[in-house]
């Protein structure tokens, strides 16, 4: 994906973290990310000299209480407060749409079964541009779930996606669309995976996967899921960063 995301898209991501200076120097060692000072917030990320999203500290006195370290979604909308509006009438929760300066209008959203995103109503501000292909950028963004056709029958009206159910590792996965291009994936937590809540996962595209797994348990990670192969996709496994961050890289075939 390349140029300024439309609506319907992934556009920005946000990481809170406990340690967010620990945290700029891993994923600026593992990922190649540069920063920005942002002044009494926190710190704008970039991939590739490209605006990616924000890097914040969990404990800042303006950070709700009891979110664990994360990495937050943004889907662009065209209207945050319709959003809203729609958000609940599809059996989600939302907290009140505001505005970040003259920037853009954003809205803190649940799904029905309780994944966390964030929806983006541009003002002077776009998202992301940046060439998913370059190491570092968000390339694909997944949400486990607990009720898969919950799930797909609230994001398909909300963003007017579609969900197609493909096999993948002898588990349903479920890919949205909007239009002929593939948006975002869907699986099922199972009893295998453990007691996890409802979220949305973050892949970022990297070179060499089996290297860059290598070297951030060098950096202090862990694996929290086993190198896998897409078949005519890529090669990917999900890491836990030492600040408590979950994530995965992808290296892709093409």
């Amino acid at each position: 994906m390349t140029g300024t995301r439309k609506t319907g898209e992934f556009c920005w991501i946000n990481m809170l973290t406990p340690q967010p200076a620990e945290a700029r120097e891993f994923f600026g060692n593992l990922l190649g990310w540069t920063y920005a000072e942002i002044p009494g917030l926190g710190h704008s990320v970039k991939a590739g000299g490209r605006d990616i999203g924000g890097l914040f500290d969990l404990n800042a006195p303006n950070t709700p209480k009891g979110i664990p370290p994360c990495i937050g979604v943004m889907v662009k909308v065209d209207s945050a407060d319709a959003t809203c509006e729609k958000v609940t009438s599809l059996g989600g929760k939302v907290k009140s749409a505001f505005d970040i300066m003259d920037n853009l209008r954003m809205a803190v959203c649940f799904d029905p079964n309780g994944a966390n995103f964030d929806v983006w109503e541009r003002k002077k501000a776009h998202g992301t541009d940046v060439d998913s292909t370059q190491p570092g950028a968000p390339s694909w963004f997944e949400t486990l779930t607990t009720d898969v056709k919950r799930a797909a029958k609230f994001y398909s009206e909300l963003f007017g996606w579609t969900a197609e159910a493909t096999p993948s590792f002898a588990l349903n996965y479920t890919t949205f669309k909007l239009g002929a291009a593939p948006v975002a994936g869907m699986l099922q937590i199972t009893p295998r995976m453990g007691k996890m809540q409802p979220y949305w996962r973050t892949y970022f595209t990297v070179r060499d996967a089996d290297a860059t797994a290598r070297e951030a348990v060098e950096l202090g990670a862990k694996i929290n899921m086993s190198m896998k192969d897409v078949p005519g996709a890529g090669r990917f496994c999900g890491i836990t960063s030492p600040q408590g961050v979950t994530f995965c890289v992808i290296q892709y075939t093409h």
